[in-house]
């Protein structure tokens, strides 16, 4: 999983969540804005990152930045994932699987804006277990940091790509 620079990279921020958090002391509850932001430059780049501040803006400045040093690239295939994965992280399971051209993206809250921000057009998803939006966010980049193309299999192999993908007529 290579970290990419995102310097001179266009990428869009979306919002997933902002939640309000309190510590308390002895004087009383300090409170305080927590902000869980995706970005992505729809074609296969993606990242996500949280930040905390008094104030909502600042917060959500600070999860974008967090955010560009978080970025992974995912393998596409056409506008679809090579094949079907389950990603997890901590009690959240997101099971991802490929769907055919025109199909959309099939996912609820937090998945859909993570695959829109990397680019995944076609894709049936579902989030089982856990639906804490961090933790869903974090299981579908473990998902998605976890895909491999063909290529990749064939070359970790010492195969050709249509060995793996079963086109040989040698059957």
């Amino acid at each position: 999983m290579a970290r990419i620079d995102a310097t001179s990279m266009e990428l869009t921020e979306k919002v997933v969540a902002i939640n309000r958090v309190s510590k308390t002391v002895k004087g009383g509850r300090i409170m305080k804005f927590a902000a869980l932001v995706v970005v992505g430059d729809g074609n296969g780049t993606v990242g996500f990152g949280i930040g905390k501040s008094g104030e909502v803006p600042d917060a959500i400045r600070k999860a974008i930045e967090d955010a560009k040093k978080n970025l992974i690239k995912v393998s596409l295939k056409g506008t679809t994932i090579p094949h079907e994965i389950v990603g997890a992280y901590g009690a959240g399971r997101v099971l991802m699987r490929p769907a055919a051209k025109g199909t959309g993206t099939i996912a609820g809250g937090p998945v859909r804006v993570v695959l829109e921000a990397a680019g995944v057009k076609d894709i049936r998803t579902k989030c089982l277990r856990s639906n804490n939006p961090y933790n869903v966010v974090r299981a579908t980049f473990n998902g998605l940091a976890n895909l491999k193309s063909a290529e990749e299999v064939a070359a970790k192999r010492g195969k050709t790509v249509k060995e793996i993908l079963g086109e040989g007529g040698d059957k």
